[in-house]
């Protein structure tokens, strides 16, 4: 499926902000109920009280609803692992809270609500860009770890370093995507660590 550029309609004041809060409100509450695949938008258009022209002019889809909902949850993961990273003292221990984080939360956001992870998986599946930016966001988390691994003398410098980003990410990726994730359940309490260790002894100097 062709991901759909997102054009979030109008945007000439504070009453079009809140029409699209009320929609995308509103939406979030009826994924939850009905799921995201099952949802139509005429079906929002119908709990909501617009019409559907009218969400139109602010939504040129369902995905572009879909879209702004994936990027506040994957916002909260970001601003979780962000905060758990910015308060750990040294490159090993920020690469060991970033595993920890990012499994921890992926999980509470992906998978205590299973409506909503239809959208993430929809979102993973057909690589909408709130995932795809997501992604890159986390890879600059990574990549700054390294950077400062590497200036600290922690980490080893002979591997070009987007070479080393580009593997660690690999290891990372299957509790970033909840299609993945979601085979993961029986080793979500000991993989963070056991695979942060091996990692940061493959980056030993």
């Amino acid at each position: 499926m062709t991901t759909a550029n997102i054009n979030h309609g109008p945007t000439r004041g504070p009453a079009d902000h809140d029409v699209r809060d009320q929609i995308v409100s509103a939406a979030t509450a009826h994924f939850r109920l009905y799921g995201y695949e099952k949802t139509t938008v005429s079906d929002l258009a119908k709990a909501i009280g617009f019409s559907k022209a009218y969400i139109y002019k602010f939504f040129e889809s369902k995905q572009a609803i879909g879209e702004q909902i994936c990027a506040t949850c994957l916002c909260e993961i970001e601003t979780d692992v962000r905060t758990a990273v910015d308060g750990a003292d040294g490159a090993p221990e920020k690469l060991r809270r970033l595993f920890k984080t990012i499994v921890a939360s992926s999980m509470r956001l992906f998978f205590e609500d299973r409506k909503l992870f239809d959208i993430a998986s929809s979102a993973a599946s057909e690589r909408w860009d709130s995932a795809q930016r997501y992604e890159l966001r986390i890879q600059g988390i990574l990549t700054d770890i390294l950077r400062l691994g590497r200036e600290n003398e922690d980490f080893e410098r002979k591997t070009p370093l987007d070479e080393t980003v580009s593997a660690i990410y690999l290891v990372l990726r299957p509790y970033l995507n909840p299609l993945l994730l979601q085979y993961s359940f029986d080793s979500v309490d000991h993989a963070p660590a056991q695979l942060s260790s091996l990692v940061l002894r493959s980056l030993s100097r």
